[in-house]
């Protein structure tokens, strides 16, 4: 774990983190529920299926989701719905991470 920034709190990095994932699984909950995109539905579905509890499906599928916003925001392009999907179905192998 990195050591927290100078005049920064320990406490405020993990408010920020519990924010960011609760954000993300709440964006996850809301693909679900619209069925959009519809691997979403599909990847929830799977993974039940197989055993896994749903808190860590949506933690998995909150994972993808976070790569690919990274890789917006690093690389300045719009969302890659192809990827996305992709990676959703690939669960519950996780995409590699970026270099």
């Amino acid at each position: 774990m990195s050591e927290p920034t100078p005049g920064t709190n320990k406490n405020d990095d993990n408010d920020e983190e519990e924010f960011t994932e609760t954000t993300l699984i709440e964006a996850i909950e809301n693909q679900i529920e619209s069925d959009n995109p519809p691997a979403a539905k599909a990847t929830l579905n799977k993974l039940t299926l197989v055993g896994y509890e749903r808190e860590e499906i949506l933690q998995l599928m909150a994972h993808v989701l976070a790569v690919e916003i990274d890789a917006i925001l690093e690389e300045d392009r719009a969302f890659n719905t192809e990827w996305y999907e992709a990676a959703l179905r690939a669960l519950p192998e996780l995409p590699p991470e970026k270099k």
